[in-house]
């Protein structure tokens, strides 16, 4: 069945900015107190350019931070991302934050699957209103392969003191596609985007039909005596370190008509984690 009604979601929705968006701290696409905004404008925001201001209003229409952050979690823990424990909706760091490069694939190939958000994914630039006195104005993607490499279906970037840079693309080719996740990196010796160039290519170059990855379909059945539930971030103790690494995936063309998620983002992508949650909200009702 068809769990999120796109036509009234997002060409009938209103969602009026406040102050506390506006206060969000890091990166923010331009939300004013006062300012109309549609959700799929709202989504535009924070995937085009990482809008934590975004992030915050789409959470209140949630329920709130404290509700969108347990409904990531429990999607998180429904898709068998096993690493990712949110705090925030919008991938800052927080307490007992964590995620890998897996449990970020497994997000980014939900999202690419429904054509909404790899249309969004894949928008070079787009208006945003203005609010009060102030005219609106272009937002501009910071994927910068969407530009520059052949086949580019979008990603996200994203950046955190504890994550580092973080990046996902995406890049389809004689009808072959691959997903490439980098955390904890640097821009250095070579750019991020350069060193995810550099994977989509070693995967392209690979025989047709040569597995790069694998990922799973869902959670695991829970063992017997387990609970089978994740607990709130705040129970969990600090997580260690994530180290660096990427994981590609290939898997055939797909469309669907419910919107997922991009991420709940552990350590990673600032943004992207409140989408889980409006998945998560439209399948509960």
């Amino acid at each position: 069945s068809t769990l999120f009604p796109y036509t009234t979601l997002f060409r009938s929705q209103v969602v009026v900015g406040t102050q506390a968006d506006a206060n969000q701290d890091g990166s923010r696409v331009g939300i004013g107190p006062g300012g109309r905004y549609t959700v799929r404008q709202l989504l535009t925001g924070l995937l085009l350019v990482s809008g934590n201001d975004a992030a915050h209003a789409l959470a209140d229409q949630l329920g709130g931070v404290a509700t969108t952050v347990r409904q990531m979690n429990e999607l998180a823990a429904r898709l068998g991302a096993l690493d990712t424990r949110a705090a925030t909706p919008s991938g800052l760091d927080g307490p007992g934050m964590s995620a890998s490069a897996y449990d970020l694939a497994l997000a980014f190939r939900q999202v690419l699957r429904r054509p909404l958000l790899a249309e969004l994914l894949g928008t070079r630039q787009a208006e945003f209103p203005g609010f009060g006195d102030r005219p609106g104005f272009m937002v501009s993607n910071d994927n910068k392969l969407l530009r520059s490499y052949p086949g580019a279906l979008g990603g996200k970037t994203g950046f955190t003191d504890d994550a580092r840079h973080t990046q996902l693309d995406a890049a389809q080719r004689g009808g072959r596609r691959l997903m490439v996740v980098l955390m904890r990196g640097e821009q250095r010796p070579v750019s991020m985007s350069e060193q995810a160039a550099r994977l989509l290519d070693y995967g392209f170059a690979l025989p047709a039909g040569h597995p790069v990855g694998k990922l799973v379909d869902g959670a695991p059945p829970p063992e017997p005596g387990a609970a089978g539930t994740l607990q709130p971030p705040e129970s969990q103790p600090a997580p260690p370190q994530v180290q660096a690494h990427a994981a590609a995936q290939n898997w055939p063309g797909e469309s669907g008509g419910l919107l997922p998620s991009l991420l709940w983002v552990g350590l990673a992508v600032t943004v992207l984690g409140v989408l889980l949650a409006l998945i998560a909200r439209q399948r509960s009702r």
